[in-house]
């Protein structure tokens, strides 16, 4: 027995498995996947990724091949059932063969795809996120909140290219009552994978300028049920769902609704419809007030006439009464003129009587007072001059007892007493001036000088 091992070349391993591979998988398959990229080339042969996924991960992946002639009749009857072409990132139902091929490796050749399956995936992720929605609650959060009575400010999210966004704006802008709105374009993805999460960044983005809007639009051209899928998003419907204000949508379609027309303030077929429904909120509110115009001019006017007829009436009653007053007031003041006539006159007596007295009086009470004062005179007069002689006497005395006082103040007089008076330098001796030993001091007595020097000096105790 040799132990050189058998070579292989690789083409014969491959084909060998190729071969395998054909005995074993003869007949086709369903199979379930998603279409992760679609991955058409020039020649009209498709070459998709397929994937199954698990919790968010990849389990399961392979290659997939599509014939062009495969791939018309395949994409021909999508558009007939699901009013869309083939598309990525959708949960196919698909018939494969399982083929291996030397060079390009294994792979399931696509054969047919079932578009009724499509649709069916669709309502079931869409059962899925109304039975959360449910569950928390939102289901009629959004179209419980009150809607502005002017819808002024609308915020729009849409692509700047929509033709449903261009029919919106037509609506808005050109209507035939110049009624005025203020709209903000947020730009996003409105269909495909990256819609979803391209509406709630605008839903975000809104939300911090909440204040400057009165509602939120949603608005899209015409499209068949699979390119509408994401509406029927988890994510998205919640956050249109718990959104503070009202959001209307008009995603274009007018077969079943997605979650998220379901769960919005209001949902309108085309952008144009939605553009009329915003129209109507000022109709709501113009034609009553309108309404209410005419009834105020028309109960102001009766109301006029009404006050007009008052008026009249109260004015002859009034003109009445005043001349009616105006009489009874005159005679009155008639009546008083002479009352008070009467009193003045009758006053006027009186008080010359009073005053005649008065000055009767007066004359002899001043008579009385001028007699008196001058017997107070003349008394006055009898004994001033004694009264001058006293004090005269008195201030002489006074005199001398002033001059006797001086007299005695008078140095020579001090010093005929005894008393000396020792100066130096033409200065009295004090503190200030008490000299030096050897000066020359002069002490004065009444009768003579004597001129000194000073030999010691010594305080006193004291």
């Amino acid at each position: 027995m040799s132990d050189t091992p058998k070579i292989f070349t690789l083409q014969q391993v491959v084909s060998s498995i190729r071969k395998t591979i054909e005995e074993r998988y003869q007949q086709y398959y369903w199979v379930k996947a998603e279409m992760h990229k679609l991955n058409r080339f020039a020649s009209g042969h498709c070459f998709p990724e397929l994937l199954q996924k698990e919790d968010g991960k990849i389990v399961a992946q392979i290659r997939g091949t599509i014939w062009n002639h495969q791939f018309e009749q395949i994409n021909q009857r999508f558009i007939q059932v699901v009013k869309e072409p083939l598309k990525e990132d959708t949960t196919l139902l698909m018939q494969v063969k399982v083929t291996f091929h030397e060079s390009y490796g294994l792979s399931l050749q696509i054969v047919d795809i079932d578009p009724n399956y499509a649709l069916g995936e669709l309502q079931r992720e869409r059962q899925e996120t109304l039975r959360k929605l449910q569950k928390e609650g939102l289901i009629n959060a959004n179209q419980q909140l009150q809607f502005p009575l002017l819808p002024k400010r609308v915020a729009i999210i849409s692509a700047d290219s929509s033709k449903g966004l261009s029919d919106f704006m037509q609506v808005l802008d050109k209507n035939e009552w110049n009624y005025s709105f203020f709209t903000m374009l947020f730009p996003a993805y409105l269909q495909g994978d990256n819609a979803a999460s391209s509406i709630i960044t605008q839903l975000e983005r809104i939300k911090k300028v909440l204040h400057y809007f009165d509602v939120v639009v949603i608005v899209r051209g015409g499209g068949g049920e699979v390119g509408l899928s994401c509406y029927n998003n988890y994510e998205l419907c919640k956050a249109i769902a718990s959104f503070p204000l009202p959001v209307l949508t008009g995603i274009g379609h007018s077969t079943n609704l997605t979650v998220a027309e379901m769960i919005a303030f209001r949902n309108a077929i085309t952008p144009t419809e939605l553009g009329d429904f915003l129209l109507q909120a000022f109709h709501n509110f113009s034609e009553p007030l309108k309404d209410a115009l005419k009834s105020i001019k028309y109960y102001a006017v009766a109301k006029v006439e009404d006050e007009k007829t008052d008026l009249n009436n109260l004015s002859k009653h009034f003109k009445n009464g005043a001349q009616q007053s105006l009489y009874n007031n005159h005679q009155k003041l008639i009546a008083q003129s002479r009352e008070v006539g009467s009193n003045v006159r009758y006053n006027l007596q009186h008080n010359r009587q009073k005053i005649e007295r008065l000055t009767q009086n007066t004359l002899r009470e001043s008579v009385h007072i001028f007699q008196r004062e001058q017997e107070k005179i003349e008394l006055i007069k009898d004994g001033i001059p004694r009264m001058l002689k006293s004090a005269i006497f008195q201030e002489n005395n006074r005199l001398d007892n002033l001059f006797h006082s001086v007299q005695l103040m008078d140095p020579i007089n001090v010093l005929k007493r005894g008393f000396s008076i020792t100066t130096i330098n033409g200065k009295t001796l004090k503190d200030g001036n008490k000299g030096q030993k050897g000066d020359e001091i002069v002490t004065k007595t009444a009768n003579f000088n004597i001129k000194s020097t000073i030999i010691d000096i010594k305080e006193n105790d004291e």
